[in-house]
């Protein structure tokens, strides 16, 4: 049996995913209609067999501590478990995180209680299906200190990535964080045939690390003032002779940085073949069981190329291209195109609603159109409010919610009156 255990890192502010970011972390950002980003790494460890996960936490942490509680509780006979460790001050440091090594580092008198081989180390914020199994297979075969993770990538997206040079024995003799344009003509890898036709020379790091436990105790106490893996962890492992293996990873992966990238992946997930396959039976995709009804429908709610969450309520006259999350009210003759609503926390009773005759009820009113958006949790949506996102809309930020690349977000909680127009 191979003994790995795995740190999964919480990351920082988030800033460019803000306002998703503003009351929660980045893992904890809901995806897919009933998920959070954290439950798809936790998931590939539990498919791969690695059930020794450790999540490391600092930044607006409160709600993604509680969907981990709530949701992974492992049995007493199988030894699994996923523990959260928060940033702490202590004696021998007084600083919080400042990067992914230090966040590593830092954690080394929990996690090195345990005992390990080798420590499998991820993002919480990306999206794809891996087997780690086979990874860290590769990395006893080559025998190598350390494994990097490695996607073919075009010119265009390979400056905004760590680059490696692999040798033909799957091995990394050089690495460069985010090199320039016009250093790239000497970083392309071998690739297949398929990746030579569509421009995909340079093997580019996803950010999944296997250490040998030995490996990575040295360089912590060679490196002590060592921030990051990227920026130098890494380059000090390969330039100290260390043997530093690349794992060729062929399939969908995303990197969820941007309000962009988030509503497209989000989007896809509703393709009629996605590239993230949620119905997966082989690699499924776990998260909190809330024992919810099944959604229902009245009216007559046309729905195209669309996933609707369980627990919903939906009057709708159109909903197409979009991901509807658990518990959400929809209102009469609403139309709902190519748009994220992530739905609600709890649900709002009619006795709630009849004490304050008033207010706007939680979830999408009547006669709305709603495009090219995300209503984040717990949104109050007026009658006859329209919201047309596009490129055509500058980045600004309004009164409950803001635009970024051209997509309307409704913050969490927001309120938009009746006959609002954002557009």
């Amino acid at each position: 049996m191979i003994k790995m255990i795995s740190l999964i890192l919480g990351g920082g502010a988030g800033s460019r995913l803000f306002p998703l970011t503003e009351k929660r972390s980045k893992p904890a950002v809901p995806i897919g209609g009933k998920y959070r980003l954290i439950d798809i790494p936790i998931s590939n460890c539990i498919n791969s067999g690695v059930k020794r996960m450790f999540v490391l936490t600092q930044y607006n942490s409160a709600s993604l501590n509680a969907h981990i509680k709530n949701t992974y509780t492992f049995d007493a006979f199988s030894q699994g478990f996923v523990d959260i460790l928060a940033a702490e001050q202590t004696p021998g440091s007084k600083e919080w995180f400042q990067g992914t090594a230090d966040a590593v580092r830092q954690s080394r008198q929990h996690y090195e209680r345990h005992e390990f081989d080798y420590v499998l180390i991820l993002s919480g914020d990306q999206l794809y299906q891996m087997d780690f199994e086979a990874m860290v297979n590769d990395h006893i075969a080559k025998g190598a200190d350390l494994t990097i993770a490695c996607l073919p990538v075009d010119a265009r997206d390979a400056t905004g990535f760590g680059i490696m040079k692999v040798d033909d024995e799957g091995c990394i003799p050089r690495f460069i964080e985010k090199p320039q344009a016009d250093l790239l003509p000497a970083w392309q890898s071998e690739v297949s045939a398929l990746n030579k036709k569509r421009g995909r020379l340079y093997m580019a790091s996803m950010g999944i690390y296997i250490f040998s436990r030995k490996a990575l105790e040295d360089l912590f106490d060679q490196h002590p003032q060592a921030m990051d893996f990227g920026k130098e962890i890494i380059p000090a492992a390969i330039e100290s002779g260390r043997k530093v293996g690349a794992y060729q990873y062929e399939g969908y992966w995303t990197d969820i940085g941007t309000i962009r990238s988030f509503f497209e992946a989000n989007i896809e997930l509703a393709d009629h073949i996605p590239s993230f396959n949620l119905f997966d039976h082989k690699n499924k995709v776990y998260t909190r069981g809330r024992m919810l009804a099944p959604a229902k429908f009245y009216g007559g709610t046309s729905i195209n190329r669309s996933l609707i969450a369980e627990g919903c309520i939906i009057h709708a006259r159109v909903i197409e291209g979009s991901i509807i999350g658990i518990r959400s009210r929809i209102g009469e003759n609403t139309v709902i195109k190519e748009s994220i609503v992530m739905g609600n926390d709890s649900y709002q009773t009619l006795q709630d609603i009849a004490r304050d005759p008033d207010a706007i009820p939680m979830g999408v009113g009547h006669y709305c159109h709603i495009e090219h958006a995300i209503l984040d949790k717990d949104c109050r949506i007026g009658n006859n409010v329209v919201i047309k996102g596009g490129d055509h809309l500058p980045d600004q930020d309004g009164d409950g919610y803001c635009i970024r690349d051209g997509i309307v977000v409704v913050k969490k909680g927001g309120v938009i009156p009746e006959g609002a127009r954002i557009m």
